[in-house]
């Protein structure tokens, strides 16, 4: 990321630091009502793709356009027709416009909250944070309920991801790379060469002394939970070293040049391809930040410059899921923390504004190739009745066969659901 702050002054290093009818919960008459509208589906997602676009992405300038709109709303960019009858995005994404069948365009999400780490925190886990609680985020639900193999960890971060396991504990929570891979040079993931037998033997031998101290201290760690989530930990890059499956996904040099160069050579179309590439050896969920989005002064020159690397790298993420047969069971979310005011300010950029945004969705056995909700004329707010961050969290954990119903337990016996309120988007599951 090109900036140390938000524009609210929150370093993001800080903040990266801080049975179908009982299985939805719900009633005859809920089931008979979303099986008539297309509802009721076998989910199909295995493992998950979330894309962050950390600052806040404009809607009204990508995938909300309003062309109708006034001057001062609608800015300088102008809409495209895609691949699906009717459905227009910005200019600057023909790559995406080239494959909009491949995803659904939700518009017209809302919420209340114009801070980014509260909005992050929102659009991460599908609740309204709380002072009291710590949700956790998708990963570490999707780590809890579909456990990965044992030579993959289920929740990997490129580089980063402010998402945690919350009240579930560090052992659910991510494994993050601390890097991103780069054109022709070999990755390094939180600094371990995977391409070095050194290193593996080394890590061989750290394990033998993390058993003798587990040994040690053996009926301590049922008590302490940071002693669990670092063994955890300890044991996740002794698997990610010593096991030839992970070894084989990150080596990006494995893939042929024409897939490399479809992503482009730019850190965010290659953290995509290795996305990809963990899904496939059987990471049950990755996460990949990029920022820069909070664009309060001269939003259109800067959107010249990042709208196309945005279009390249999605564009090849969603088509190579899907020529490689992934698409139907990885579900893909793609999301900011909220819009962008739709009246242009006087230096040329937009503000804060979470009263609607736009957020893509993809796999699954989600429809794809339409458009779901609406903003406003001017894209002030929801035009019907509003999608909010916690309908979308129930949708994508439906994807995915979990109960986003379902209780857990907090470490003082404190009984939470995984989406307190959100219900499943109509049309989405077709």
């Amino acid at each position: 990321m090109s900036n140390n702050r938000f524009c609210d002054g929150v370093h993001r290093r800080d903040f990266l630091k801080v049975g179908v009818l009982g299985g939805l919960g719900l009633g005859l008459a809920d089931y008979l009502r979303l099986a008539h509208a297309g509802e009721v589906r076998s989910p199909k997602a295995k493992a998950a793709i979330y894309i962050r676009l950390g600052g806040g992405p404009t809607h009204m300038d990508t995938f909300d356009m309003k062309p109708g709109a006034p001057d001062e709303f609608r800015g300088a960019l102008k809409p495209i027709a895609t691949n699906v009858p009717g459905i227009e995005i910005c200019e600057r994404l023909p790559k995406l416009a080239e494959c909009a069948d491949k995803f659904t365009i939700l518009r017209g999400v809302s919420h209340t909250l114009a801070a980014h780490e509260l909005g992050t925190q929102y659009l991460s886990t599908g609740n309204r944070p709380l002072p009291s609680l710590e949700f956790p985020g998708f990963g570490a639900v999707v780590s809890k309920e579909m456990p990965s193999s044992p030579d993959m960890p289920p929740f990997i971060a490129i580089p980063n991801t402010p998402q945690t396991g919350g009240y579930l504990g560090l052992q659910y929570g991510p494994f993050s790379t601390n890097s991103q891979p780069k054109v022709g040079q070999p990755f390094n993931v939180r600094g371990i060469d995977l391409n070095s037998s050194i290193t593996a033997e080394r890590a061989r031998r750290r394990e033998k002394l993390l058993h003798r101290v587990d040994a040690a201290f053996q009926g301590f760690e049922d008590k302490v939970d940071v002693l669990t989530g670092l063994d955890q930990f300890s044991r996740q890059a002794y698997e990610m070293i010593s096991s030839s499956a992970a070894r084989t996904a990150f080596d990006m040099s494995a893939e042929s040049p024409g897939i490399v160069q479809r992503f482009g050579d730019g850190e965010l179309g290659q953290s995509c391809l290795l996305a990809c590439r963990l899904i496939e050896a059987g990471t049950r969920f990755v996460t990949v930040s990029t920022g820069s989005w909070d664009m309060h002064q001269d939003i259109f020159q800067r959107l010249d410059k990042q709208l196309p690397t945005l279009d390249k790298s999605l564009a090849a993420l969603f088509t190579t899921l899907s020529e490689r047969g992934l698409l139907e069971t990885t579900s893909v979310i793609v999301t900011g923390e909220f819009g962008r005011t739709p009246k242009i300010n006087v230096r040329g950029g937009r503000d804060h504004w979470p009263r609607a945004m736009f957020v893509l969705m993809s796999g699954g056995g989600m429809k794809t190739g339409q458009v779901i909700g609406a903003s406003d004329e001017k894209g002030q707010g929801p035009a019907n009745e509003a999608i909010t961050p916690d309908d979308v969290a129930a949708s994508f954990y439906h994807s995915l066969g979990i109960d986003f119903r379902k209780e857990y337990h907090t470490s003082s016996g404190r009984p939470v659901m995984i989406v307190r309120n959100g219900k499943i988007i109509p049309g989405l599951f077709g």
